[in-house]
This record gives structure tokens, C-alpha cells and sequence, in this order.
């Protein structure tokens, strides 16, 4: 169904959207921020591209192979929670079936994660350093020798880590909050660069973010979504255009940035959006989309909708 080559690209493209949009506290071509600057990203892109599509891989592999290649590119975290969302995806989109929704061969790929992926991934983790990591009493990424499989982690760390409930609910906030926030986008202004701050603001707006939660407790990421859910307001204004939302977006960058406040999370969520528009575009072009709709059951895949859907 899809080639390497097709799945790579849209991880790369993804990657490079996101930061193409003015996304508040999040590194972008508009503003460097957190110690790091857009081209950690870029090459960081470049490099999980092709390692997250090797061929024969599982899951655990893909995503150690992507952080391994990371590190060879940087010498900070830049990408774990993209990795750990498209690796899945990746999975899913090499092994579909044909006539299977992305989403169903997702779920697929979810349910048979095993103790080696939990291996896998825990290296990774380690390997990538990423801010906020403590000790569990239960599936410490410390433990190399995991006794349960990766989609149970998941299920442990749910609670303080969205990431790890998109494993749960089969990626519900990307194929059910974020994609269509994109196609809505692409309906009011051709442009999916802000399509993708849009659908950036939108999660953000709407789920406190579990990377700020971690590192500064959930008060102010609950706060700092509270301030989102304004910015959005105004972002589903069917009079806003860019221009009109530019300022307003540059001014919560600015200061979340001076604060050192960064909503990863989020931007990791918006690039697994990007990718499943990317994948499902694939997918209706060569003529296997199963069906349209914008049902949330595990065969559903979300289409384009009107702007006059929020």
C-alpha cells in the first residue's frame, strides 16, 4: 500500500510544517526558543525520516533507530515525543492492509506491542534525556529488563503523559481533535501552515499539556490552557484571517518563551496530525481510502470539513 519513500515523506513534512507555523512557546522559523533553534529541528527531521521506515522493524526498533539517529544530528531532545507518536504510524501505514483504514491498522499495530518494543522504547528514552523525567514506582524506563508490553506502559502513564494516552485511545486526539482543526484550517484560508497553528492552538486550548505539567505541575498547564482557549476563540472567528491573529499569537509566544515555559506536548501532537493528513492523502489518491466520516470508532478515518463545523 504505501512505499518507504512516501512514508518517510510525510514525517519530514510534518516535521517541517510545524515549524513553519507561529505555534506559542514552541520553536518555530518565527522564533528560536527553549536553547534551541529551528535548525535542530530541520536536521532532526532529516534524520527520523528515513530511520522510522526501515524495513522488517517493529515498533521498538523504529523508534530506537529514530532516536539513535537524532543524537548522531544534535545533542539535545528534540524529537521524543514525534518519535514515539509516528513510529506507531509509520508501523501502521507499511503494514496496512488493503481497503483498511490508517486508523484500523493503527489499532492493529497498538495491540500487538510486546515486552521487546517496552526494551526498545525505554532505551530510547533514556538515550534522549528528556526534561522532566523522574523515577515510577511502577515501569521505570530504568528497568531493562520490562516484564509487560509497551501499549500497558502506555496505559500506566497515561494519567500525567498525553502522549502515552494516544497509545490508549488509538491516537483519539489526533484523528479526532487535531486532523480536522487542519482540514477546517485548509477550508477557511488555503494555508496549511496556519491550518497547522490553528489545530497547534486548538489542543493546547483544549488538553493542559502534559510536558508543562511535568515540569511545573498541573496549575500552570491548566493555566497556560485557560490562555490558549482565548487565542482560540479568536482563531475559530470566521472573520479572523492572518493577519488579524498574527500579533496576538507572537505576543503568547513571546512571553511563554521568556518564561521558559514550552508546550511539547502539543507541537508533538500536531506533527502526528500532520502526518496522518499526509498518510490519508496518500491513501485517498491511490484510491484505498475505505471511507469518509467523522465518526471516532477505530475504522473511521476524518475528512475534510467546512469551517462552519466548530
Amino acid at each position: 500500500m504505501f512505499d518507504t519513500g512516501a512514508v518517510a515523506d510525510a514525517v519530514r513534512y510534518a516535521c517541517i510544517t510545524e515549524l513553519s507555523a507561529l505555534k506559542p512557546g514552541s520553536v518555530s522559523v518565527h522564533s528560536d526558543g527553549h536553547g534551541m533553534v529551528v535548525d535542530d529541528f530541520v536536521r532532526s527531521a532529516n534524520a527520523i525520516a528515513p530511520a522510522l521506515v526501515g524495513a522488517g522493524l517493529s515498533v521498538g526498533e523504529r523508534i530506537l533507530a529514530a532516536i539513535e539517529a537524532t543524537r548522531l544530528v544534535v545533542d539535545c531532545n528534540t524529537n521524543l515525543g514525534i518519535v514515539l507518536l509516528c513510529a506507531p504510524l509509520a508501523h501502521a501505514a507499511l503494514n496496512i492492509r488493503p481497503g483498511q483504514s490508517l486508523r484500523a491498522a493503527l489499532g492493529e499495530t497498538l495491540r500487538t506491542l510486546d515486552k521487546n518494543d517496552t526494551h526498545l522504547a525505554y532505551a530510547a528514552i533514556l538515550m534522549a534525556e528528556p526534561a522532566g523525567l523522574g523515577e515510577v514506582a511502577q515501569h521505570d524506563v530504568r528497568n531493562n529488563k520490562p516484564d509487560v508490553g509497551l501499549l500497558q506502559v502506555m496505559r500506566t502513564a497515561q494519567r500525567h503523559d498525553r502522549i502515552a494516552r494516544q497509545y490508549v485511545n488509538n491516537y483519539a486526539d489526533v484523528f479526532d481533535v487535531a486532523v480536522p482543526r487542519l482540514y477546517d484550517g485548509m477550508e477557511r484560508w488555503g494555508d496549511e501552515v496556519w491550518a497547522t497553528a490553528s489545530a497547534y492552538v486548538g489542543l493546547l486550548a483544549r488538553f493542559p499539556d502534559t510536558h508543562i505539567e511535568r515540569k511545573y505541575g498541573l496549575q500552570l498547564a491548566q493555566d497556560i490552557s485557560a490562555r490558549a482557549k482565548h487565542l482560540d476563540d479568536m482563531l475559530l472567528d470566521k472573520q479572523a484571517t492572518p493577519h488579524t491573529l498574527f500579533a496576538p499569537l507572537a505576543r503568547f509566544d513571546a512571553e511563554l518563551k521568556g518564561k521558559g515555559i514550552n508546550p511539547g506536548t502539543s507541537a508533538d501532537l500536531t506533527v502526528a496530525a500532520l502526518t496522518v493528513k499526509r498518510l490519508q492523502a496518500y491513501l485517498k489518491d491511490s484510491g484505498q481510502m475505505p471511507f469518509f466520516g467523522r465518526g471516532t470508532g477505530p475504522g473511521c478515518v476524518s475528512s475534510p470539513v467546512s469551517s462552519t463545523a466548530n
